[in-house]
């Protein structure tokens, strides 16, 4: 990763931009249209994680996420001293692409925020903890293991992502993510069991952090962007 600290944060930044605002860019114009399929909005969101991956995975890791920067900070994977600014980055960067999308796209369906669907908890509370455990169990692999022959491992977090969209989107938004859950909100003015989400995936990804340590740990080159071509 880059030794350069501030190039570090501003590649977060943009990242975490360019994810909230494919993302929930995608939901706001499907609902203008009138929507559509799941299949297309499961491919819109695995685009959403594997660009800023492809782009900034050498320079700051990304993580894109402050429940992926915890769990590496929990598991021994990067320093604790990495978090307040990552988050911070991350989340600047979701505001950024929130603010984008209302800008471009007006505020329609509440600029895609997050939203138990029929205000069911029971869902979001399994389904964002499964599928936060996928998340953050495929950026594990990918920090520990390296992106591999071809980079094929970069499509993890990706896939992870895509199912998440494809199997609980429906029911739970598929937040995986307290940044991209919390600008369409605060932009919006859309806080409905917000509380939910941010206490969930959280809590998800730092239970596996404790259980699912590294072997080894190199601190300035760790998290997501760490090359091995072995494999």
């Amino acid at each position: 990763m880059n030794d350069a600290p501030l190039v570090r944060w501003l590649s977060e930044a943009a990242g975490t931009a360019l994810l909230v605002g494919i993302g929930t860019g995608t939901i706001v114009a499907s609902a203008r249209v009138g929507g559509i399929s799941l299949g297309l909005m499961a491919v819109a969101w695995s685009a959403a994680v594997l660009l800023p991956i492809l782009l900034f995975i050498r320079v700051s890791g990304a993580h894109l996420n402050p429940a992926v920067t915890l769990a590496l900070a929990g598991s021994g994977r990067i320093a604790w001293r990495e978090v307040p600014p990552y988050v911070a980055s991350q989340l600047g960067g979701a505001f950024l692409g929130s603010g984008l999308v209302w800008a471009v796209l007006g505020r329609g369906d509440h600029l895609g925020a997050t939203l138990p669907a029929h205000g069911d908890l029971i869902p979001v509370i399994v389904g964002e903890m499964t599928f936060s455990a996928l998340l953050v169990g495929a950026v594990f692999l990918l920090s520990d293991q390296g992106e591999g022959r071809r980079r094929w491992r970069l499509l993890l977090p990706t896939v992870a992502v895509g199912l998440s969209t494809y199997v609980i989107g429906p029911f739970t938004g598929s937040s995986l993510n307290p940044a991209r859950s919390i600008a369409p909100a605060v932009l919006s003015g859309t806080y409905t069991d917000l509380w939910a989400y941010l206490l969930v995936v959280p809590t998800t990804a730092l239970a596996l952090a404790l259980v699912w340590r590294p072997r080894s740990v190199d601190r300035l080159d760790r998290g997501p962007g760490r090359l091995d071509s072995s494999r």
